[in-house]
């Protein structure tokens, strides 16, 4: 294996664990809140005013931001040096600040003032309060995003990997405190202060690893106020780019929440229940699991590589490094995909099935968990594709593609709500996100001129092969525990396919000498060298 795609896999594997560590606290901070709140008109207003700035977060402060930062900051401190490079990294910390600043004081303001101008139905007009108190978290999540972007820059993942981590925590001791009071009303709003706590810890925690490493704001940032405006100058492209998901995922909550026939109301000519929003969040989180550990991890760890070899004009490496992603996205993200179609309604029923939340619940948030899971492989690839055509400076080609899956995604939607409902939205985001991962990659494929020395497509149709095996093995199980009563019977119907699962997949690409699984976990000593 080369020294790149050691310090890939490497790093890949920390920033994965701490991902893990992170998911499984938010499976427990939902299966709190399902428990707590059910699926209803409350967590439906939660779910889309916490989708807001967790766009945002996901847009400016991790995605477009981070981005367009990156290379600026590499070439910088190239070209000039360590201290140039704090001066700009300040200064882009500096404007950061005042626009998000300028922003939150702009909803806020908006926000009151509709509240005193116009009439309110008694659902909009508790997502409008839990908005006015929850815009504050974009301020801090876009900077904690930043900082980490920053330490990421300086090749350390571990502490920018641990940030969500701190944000559950919290969360989940806000919703231990919300049990202090019986309103449900209330501990929503007990609830969405923790989140508000937990963002100023965010931001604390990488900035604090910054000082230990020595990194300091400069008092000269002035200095490097033409780079923060060429970084501003790149990032709208960025955000058109990397907004397509997250616009699809939002245009999914809106439509749900727009779409569904008040509770009790005698007109249901529309075609969605409430509850419909809320199981869509639930299916997103559930999605979002090996997204997150893989994907993310993955693209956060390969974009400096792919920066730097970009930079240097180094495009043999670029490329192998390239294919080296791609590979690892179908050896894990294809049985990903087969493994949430397998276990979507066992997950649900084990992770949330509690308190308020019954099993019709159950029922709608297994859907849309199959729906989205359909996907896993998209959604990787595209993290993977984005950061590919970003490292090269092309920041329109995944515009382009994105507005067309944005068009198709909401012309979708609006179609097969009327035959499968809720899952109508998810499977239509799926869907496109597929076609857009193909599209992007053919592109990206023509402008560098190939995939490197070892082509991918071995790997899709090996981790095709392999998923297929896996998937027969683990439904058979899952058959022979369709009985299993009790909390305990839930724990095995998940436990035992799975790692009947895992233990098919693996051994058949032993069988088939697949390698990459392995590789993502560990270095086995009779893999060949790629050097």
């Amino acid at each position: 294996m080369s020294d790149s795609a050691e310090h890939v896999t490497t790093n890949f594997r920390w920033v994965s664990l701490c991902t893990v560590l992170s998911r499984i606290l938010g499976l427990v901070r939902d299966a709190a809140m399902a428990a707590l709140f059910g699926n209803g008109p409350l967590l439906d207003a939660f779910t889309v005013a916490f989708r807001i700035p967790n766009m945002a977060r996901a847009l400016l402060g991790e995605g477009a931001l981070a981005t367009a930062f990156l290379p600026a900051y590499l070439a910088e401190r190239e070209r000039s040096g360590r201290e140039a490079a704090a001066r700009l990294a300040t200064a882009v910390v500096v404007a950061l600040c005042a626009a998000l600043m300028l922003v939150i004081g702009g909803i806020e303001l908006a926000l009151i003032v509709a509240g005193t101008c116009c009439e309110w139905t008694p659902s909009a007009e508790l997502l409008r309060r839990l908005l006015i108190c929850l815009t504050p978290y974009l301020g801090c999540i876009c900077l904690a995003a930043q900082l980490s972007a920053l330490l990421n820059a300086e090749r350390r993942f571990l502490v920018p990997a641990l940030v969500p981590t701190v944000l559950n925590l919290i969360w989940l001791a806000g919703l231990g405190c919300a049990l202090m009071w019986r309103d449900p009303e209330r501990q929503l709003f007990v609830m969405s202060g923790s989140i508000l706590v937990g963002g100023l810890a965010q931001v604390a925690f990488p900035l604090a690893a910054l000082h230990r490493q020595g990194f300091a704001l400069d008092r000269h940032w002035r200095a490097a106020w033409q780079g923060v405006r060429e970084i501003a100058a790149q990032i709208l492209p960025v955000v058109g780019g990397l907004m397509v998901m997250q616009i699809n995922v939002l245009i999914d909550s809106l439509l749900a929440w727009g779409f569904t026939s008040p509770e009790g109301a005698k007109d249901a000519w529309l075609p969605l229940s409430v509850g419909t929003a809320s199981a869509l969040y639930f299916g997103q989180r559930l999605y979002q699991f090996p997204l997150g550990v893989f994907g993310v991890a993955l693209g956060t760890v390969l974009f400096p590589l792919l920066t730097e070899h970009a930079q240097t004009r180094q495009w043999d490496r670029l490329r192998d490094d390239f294919s080296l992603g791609l590979r690892y996205v179908a050896a894990i993200g294809i049985p990903a995909s087969v493994g949430l179609l397998l276990l979507a309604h066992p997950l649900a029923s084990l992770f949330f099935e509690y308190g308020a939340f019954d099993g019709q619940d159950v029922r709608d948030t297994a859907g849309m968990i199959a729906a989205y899971g359909s996907g896993v492989w998209a959604y990787c690839g595209l993290l993977i594709i984005h950061r590919g055509f970003y490292a090269l400076g092309d920041r329109l080609t995944p515009l382009r593609v994105g507005i067309w899956s944005v068009l198709g995604n909401v012309v979708l939607s609006l179609s097969l709500i009327w035959v499968w409902g809720g899952v109508g939205l998810a499977l239509a985001t799926a869907i496109v996100s597929m076609l857009q991962c193909l599209a992007a990659g053919a592109l990206f494929r023509q402008k560098i001129g190939g995939w490197g020395r070892r082509s991918f497509g071995t790997a899709v149709v090996l981790a095709s092969l392999c998923a297929a095996a896996m998937g027969v093995t683990g439904y058979a199980t899952l058959m022979l525990l369709a009985d299993w009563p009790g909390w305990a019977g839930r724990v095995v119907r998940v436990g035992i396919p799975f790692t009947v699962a895992v233990v098919t997949y693996f051994g058949a690409a032993s069988v088939v000498r697949f390698h990459d699984p392995f590789a993502v976990i560990y270095r086995r000593r009779d893999q060949p060298s790629e050097s």
